[in-house]
């Protein structure tokens, strides 16, 4: 990581998981252990896509990017306080056309097959999302990039895209983990009483739902990131 990494933002710095630190930094022996951990729980082998699905997935965007060239990824969720890959300069960035929703189901990480949890997505709806945007050297970029695709894509549950976003510091194109509406565990937006009635009772081997957001929550105060959406979703769950 550059020693100038957190410039534009240097209160970051004490608010993010170094990568080396990361338990989501899903190398392929982290990938192996999560297979392991799935095969005890009583998952079948088709519990997430193939190692080939995946890496496909990944070259299919990334290969529409300049080789060697620097990419940026945008992070609205856990990205933003454990991102789990080396990075260069993170900025504020702002997405036009997307919001942050929990409009998807998971049985794995933070819900069970009887009590599936809601985790994070984005769904297109006017106005915009602020999160944060990471740069990768181009010359570490299939690495990292590789990194990110197998937390990102274990289960295909997004739809990764190349996006226009606004930083301070000028325009980026960013890759974008956006919603698939056509995944299986794709709910859309739920009313919030039921949304907040989900969360604040899912549970799993990364802890519960509820916790999720709470740290979703601190690390958008933390960086004076408005989204109406999450505090009035917090303010919920803690009502029951």
């Amino acid at each position: 990581m550059h020693p100038n990494a957190f410039i534009h933002l240097p209160n970051l710095r004490d608010r993010l998981t170094p990568p080396d630190r990361s338990e989501l930094r899903v190398t392929p022996e982290v990938m192996a252990f999560w297979d392991e951990r799935a095969r005890s729980l009583g998952r079948t082998p088709d519990w997430r896509l193939t190692d080939r699905q995946i890496e496909e997935s990944r070259c299919a965007l990334v290969g529409e990017l300049d080789p060697g060239r620097d990419v940026w990824i945008f992070s609205y969720g856990s990205l933003m306080w454990d991102p789990g890959f080396h990075f260069e300069e993170v900025r504020l960035a702002e997405l036009d056309g997307f919001q942050r929703r929990f409009s998807f189901r998971s049985s794995v990480g933070r819900g069970s097959p009887e009590r599936p949890a809601l985790m994070l997505s984005l769904e297109r709806c006017a106005g915009m999302c602020t999160g944060l945007a990471f740069r990768i050297l181009g010359s570490i970029a299939d690495v990292e990039t590789a990194i990110i695709w197998r937390r990102e894509m274990v289960r295909g549950s997004y739809r990764p895209l190349l996006q226009p976003a606004r930083t301070p510091q000028g325009e980026i194109t960013s890759i974008v983990f956006g919603p698939n509406p056509d995944h299986a565990d794709h709910v859309g937006q739920l009313p919030l009483a039921d949304t907040a009635r989900i969360i604040a009772s899912a549970s799993g081997v990364l802890g519960s739902n509820r916790q999720y957001l709470e740290q979703l929550a601190a690390q958008l105060e933390g960086l004076q990131i408005e989204d109406p959406y999450v505090t009035a979703l917090l303010a919920q769950v803690r009502t029951l």
